[in-house]
């Protein structure tokens, strides 16, 4: 299933993203060279999982899509080879 919305459309705030983050089992947050693994499994504190996801604005950053049960927030220097 593929589903794209537009955060230019419909910008996503911070419940919104977490809700995001309740689906997923991993986060992969990237942030020019800086890319941080989360196991959300672990239960990890929200203040920084959504310090992770959320821009400057408050609002979730782009691109963000899950890949199985990882969930992938910025865009990563080196691009994204080797997805899993």
């Amino acid at each position: 299933m593929k589903e794209e919305i537009s955060s230019r459309k419909q910008p996503i705030g911070e419940a919104a993203a977490w809700e995001l983050v309740r689906r997923a089992l991993r986060l992969v947050a990237s942030k020019g060279a800086s890319v941080r693994e989360v196991d959300l499994e672990k239960n990890p504190q929200r203040e920084e999982i959504l310090s992770l996801m959320l821009g400057p604005t408050g609002k979730l950053r782009a691109p963000t899509f899950f890949v199985g049960s990882t969930l992938y927030v910025g865009f990563p220097r080196e691009g994204f080879k080797g997805l899993r």
